[in-house]
């Protein structure tokens, strides 16, 4: 069965009953629920948390967490959740899942169209207020990213952004994804000479003891609906010790207020 046909078996039921959420009993810890419907489930991730399982670490995740929440405390529910994208352990903000297999298929599908927002507090100022950094990114034997200058060799990465606010020590940039690659804002703002502040793989040794978090913040992510096909856009603050670092209220965060606005 086609992932189009799929999409419209499952969306049958969809306009028969309003969707209910869990009580807020259920929400996870370290989770903040931005949106969820029959098809979608939106939230902010915190920093720390991973999207998916690893050997190390099977049920600290947001895929585990947000599976028992939609089982809305019922260990026989047949409801789950399915992984659209990802965001790094050390990430926080905007995450993506389907509530059902065609969501799943169709929300892949239409990746390419997703429109993604990220902001960033780096290490001192770059060299112009707005840019976009291209390159071919590959991987080594550690599995460390890092920038080719031959496109036989390497995956195109192309990196857009704009500087908000300078200090003397910090630069908070926004940033647009024009591709996906592994790690691409960290290796590529490294490469330019400002990392992102508390980036203990591709930052500089010894500058970053006193970080809490790596300071990289999904702000925002705007795509169609599955069902519906709405443009929907849906937002997550900047974390507060990212405005502490710039000097900007929280409230003023450039990523606005969460949940969701339609086009």
């Amino acid at each position: 069965m086609s992932g189009e046909l799929l999409l419209k078996s499952h969306m049958m039921p969809h306009t028969k009953k309003p969707f209910k959420p869990a009580p807020r009993r259920f929400h996870p810890k370290g989770i903040t629920v931005l949106y969820e419907d029959h098809d979608i489930l939106v939230v902010d991730k915190s920093s720390g948390l991973l999207t998916v399982s690893t050997e190390q670490e099977k049920e600290h995740t947001a895929y585990f967490l947000l599976n028992e929440y939609v089982k809305k405390g019922n260990q026989k529910s047949k409801n789950r959740i399915f992984i659209v994208h990802r965001l790094d352990r050390d990430t926080s903000g905007v995450l993506v899942f389907a509530k059902h297999a065609a969501a799943k298929v169709y929300l892949q599908e239409e990746w390419k169209n997703f429109e993604k927002t990220y902001h960033a507090v780096v290490h001192g100022a770059m060299s112009e207020s707005e840019g976009l950094i291209t390159s071919y990114l590959t991987e080594n034997s550690i599995h460390r990213m890092y920038s080719v200058k031959s496109e036989a060799k390497g995956k195109l990465a192309q990196t857009r952004y704009r500087v908000i606010k300078a200090t003397d020590h910090y630069s908070l940039l926004e940033i647009g994804l024009l591709t996906g690659r592994k790690n691409q804002i960290r290796v590529h703002l490294a490469e330019a000479g400002c990392p992102v502040v508390g980036d203990k793989v591709y930052g500089e040794k010894g500058t970053d003891r006193g970080a809490k978090r790596l300071m990289l913040h999904a702000s925002s992510i705007t795509f169609n609906h599955p069902h519906s096909k709405e443009r929907m856009t849906f937002t997550a603050p900047l974390p507060p010790i990212m405005s502490h670092l710039v000097k900007i209220k929280p409230e003023g965060a450039p990523s606005g207020t969460p949940g969701r606005t339609g086009s």
